[in-house]
């Protein structure tokens, strides 16, 4: 039987087969994982160690084939640890997610050997070339839509985050993780590995695997230098108990130069017992994680090992590296199996795990999720001073009783955010119980000193099905926010739903005058701005305390959304009702004062401290017969025109927005003022689709002073500018 009539369907599109393999007819005649079996029976097994190493040349091939289909994406970094991505796979195991958002063709291959990628309309080698970075195709890295894949990666030193929170919310189950040597210098990895190893000691459920190759994105890595005991005595010194390490050059008989070497280029027996080793130490990193140790596997192998070139060369294609290019054809045929094996490794893969990661890894459901009944709110009469954070943390209490799973984080701590209520109902998470700070071994409150630590766990877990609640100082929370983003966008690409992430932002700018401008930086509001036309971001900005209450209610009950509620931990005047702030979350405001007169000033706010100014402007237009509308402005997303944002795209799709007749009944007037004490650009849609004259008042810059006043003052944020500019606006 010749080789064309012998390959099968799904490798239409392969350039290069082999006429025969090495070991084949000894290794290859039997899947290694067999028929109603989910791994191989042993790792030390001659036909699953061979098997593996078909695997992982299968993984190399497609990684460079597709990559240089489009002469774009980065082929290198996944060849160094395609070994042990095979091995995982044998082993069992499907849930995993990476760190390394570069790795992404080599993701791709692995889980189109498994038939996962059928699930999205491709079915051959082909087909995914053809797709390879294209719209609704396999994006240049990991986002959320691809089946069979857990989480998004695009920014260094995220991944770690998904594999805890996987584990977090799926006791007994392995979550592998990749991170590359490069990003391991990113500061957020190890730390938040230790804040969590030592909140949640007994979840260790998850396996970090170092891809130590050498290499960073176009120079040698900075760990590069460390020798092995360095780099134990590294993972030792952040609390790892297991560190199992496999180096390739132990197994080197080619003469390879340097710490870092090829294994593709050993004998083939070699070869053999390099990935025995791998296999075996793959095997015993996953019992000793789901054992209760602390565990990384390091594999170090040189990068681009297996494809076109080697080291940060064989980092990324450029234009003009094709498949028709002697060094790409060369690599391919170096790696080219027969189709006989190909056909042997999707075997393997399929039943791996008990089927395709599109159907068996634990985000390819739903989640089912505690029923969190009618949560209690306390409407407070108007007039009243409340405190917004400390009616909101009433509620967090009563989702945290309701759902055992759900955590809120908090770098800066709930006390200082007026929020020191969730701390005493639902404790800090710590081992040393101590009732004085509200803390306990079994608390739902999670403190590490560090943004992205807090970021990356509260928006982990939604993603992966849980509820979470991040809380921050608005100038504080850019530094978690990298990730927040890659989830929410995510969110809006899953195929499945997913508890919204919700983030609550206190002690705004206006509030701290005292701490100059170091903790007054409201532009993050610009990033949520930009975000809002991505169509699944809703920035919320209750007026007050009763308003607060009605937005959390709002947010629980979304899915696949961002929502950020930023609000005064100040006690201030109560001036609206729940019913009111319902009315603004579906229709992006309501109106709070009306004021006859002979003509209207309309002023669009934006925030709770910020209708001081405004309703004492309203005051003095009234003493000179001016007219005037205060409309607070609650979900500035709603305001937009339809065709303002891309909804549509969303997974979810919410196509709320206002129409053009409820807007004119909102904002009409003479005049129009957009006010808000943060960035101008969360005002946009009122500027895009007001009618009358208007202009915007907005932060300019930070600055100590005594009091919000002050500070508003500074950003001529006042009564007296208002009036003076309403006046002019109406000639």
């Amino acid at each position: 039987m010749s080789v064309a009539t012998a390959i099968p369907a799904f490798c239409e599109g392969i350039q290069y087969f082999a006429e025969s393999l090495e070991g084949f007819e000894a290794h290859g005649t039997t899947a290694a994982i067999a028929a109603g079996e989910r791994a191989i029976a042993s790792p030390s097994d001659p036909n699953a160690v061979y098997q593996t190493l078909l695997a992982a040349d299968a993984l190399r091939y497609l990684t460079l084939q597709i990559t240089a289909s489009k002469e774009s994406g980065h082929p290198g970094g996944f060849a160094s640890i395609a070994d042990g991505i095979a091995a995982l796979m044998m082993l069992g195991y499907k849930n995993i997610t990476t760190e390394v958002g570069h790795h992404a063709p080599g993701f791709y291959s692995n889980v189109f050997l498994d038939q996962s990628l059928e699930a999205m309309g491709i079915t051959t080698v082909q087909e995914m070339r053809d797709r390879f970075r294209e719209t609704h195709g396999l994006l240049g890295h990991l986002s959320g839509q691809i089946p069979g894949l857990l989480n998004p990666a695009g920014p260094l030193g995220q991944g770690q985050h998904f594999a805890m929170a996987g584990a977090k919310l799926n006791p007994g189950i392995l979550f592998p993780v990749t991170i590359g040597d490069g990003g391991l210098g990113e500061p957020y990895i190890m730390s938040s590995f230790g804040h969590f190893n030592t909140a949640y000691p007994q979840t260790t459920n998850f396996l970090p695997i170092l891809v130590w190759n050498g290499y960073s994105q176009e120079h040698h890595s900075m760990v590069s230098t460390k020798t092995n005991a360095e780099m134990i005595a590294y993972w030792q010194g952040n609390g790892f108990q297991e560190i199992i390490l496999v180096d390739a050059k132990e197994y080197d008989d080619a003469g390879q130069n340097g710490a870092y070497v090829d294994s593709t280029a050993f004998s083939f027996p070699a070869r053999l017992r390099f990935t025995q080793a791998l296999l075996e130490a793959t095997d015993k990193a996953a019992q000793s994680a789901l054992g209760g140790k602390l565990t990384v596997l390091i594999v170090k192998q040189l990068k681009g090992a297996g494809v076109h070139k080697r080291g940060a060369k064989s980092h990324n294609l450029y234009p003009g590296d094709s498949v028709e290019k002697d060094y790409i054809i060369e690599a391919l045929k170096a790696r080219a199996l027969t189709p006989q094996a190909w056909e042997l490794v999707r075997t393997n893969y399929v039943r791996a795990n008990g089927g395709p990661a599109s159907q068996t890894a634990v985000t390819e459901t739903t989640r089912p999720l505690p029923d969190l009944g009618t949560l209690i709110s306390q409407e407070f009469p108007i007039g009243d001073k409340q405190v917004s954070t400390t009616a909101m943390g009433s509620m967090v209490v009563q989702v945290g009783h309701e759902d055992p799973d759900f955590v809120v984080t908090n770098a800066d701590g709930n006390a200082a955010s007026g929020i020191n209520n969730i701390n005493v109902g639902l404790k800090i998470l710590h081992p040393t119980p101590d009732a004085d700070y509200f803390q306990q071994p079994q608390g739902q409150v999670y403190e590490p000193l560090s943004e992205d630590a807090c970021a990356g766990l509260a928006a982990a877990q939604a993603l992966f099905g849980g509820r979470s609640l991040w809380c921050s100082y608005e100038s504080f929370a850019i530094n978690g926010l990298p990730i927040w983003q890659t989830v929410t966008q995510a969110m809006a690409e899953l195929r499945r739903l997913t508890p919204a992430t919700v983030c609550l932002f206190t002690a705004g700018a206006l509030e701290q005058g005292r701490n100059g401008w170091t903790h007054q930086r409201p532009e993050v509001e610009n990033y949520f701005a930009a975000m809002m036309r991505n169509g699944n971001v809703f920035p919320l900005f209750p007026c007050d305390a009763n308003s607060t209450q009605a937005c959390y209610d709002w947010a629980l009950g979304q899915k696949n959304k961002g929502i950020t509620i930023t609000v005064s931990k100040s006690p201030l005047p109560v001036r609206s009702t729940l019913a009111q702030t319902r009315t603004g979350l579906d229709q992006g405001a309501f109106v709070l004062q009306t004021t006859p007169g002979s003509k209207t000033v309309v002023f669009a706010v934006l925030g709770d401290m910020t209708l001081i100014p405004a309703l004492a402007a309203a005051e003095q237009l009234a003493a000179e017969g001016i007219g005037s509308k205060i409309v607070s402005v609650i979900n500035p997303r709603r305001l937009y025109r339809a065709s303002d944002v891309a909804w549509e795209l969303c997974s979810d799709a919410d196509q709320g927005f206002l129409s053009d007749q409820s807007f004119d009944d909102l904002f009409g007037g003479d005049a129009v003022l957009a006010i808000t004490g943060g960035s101008g650009a969360m005002l946009e849609p009122v500027l895009l689709r007001a009618k009358a004259p208007r202009d915007l008042f907005a932060w300019k810059r930070g600055e100590t002073a005594a009091s919000a006043a002050a500070v508003m003052a500074i950003n001529g944020l006042t009564a007296e500018a208002f009036v003076a500019r309403a006046k002019a606006l109406l000639g």
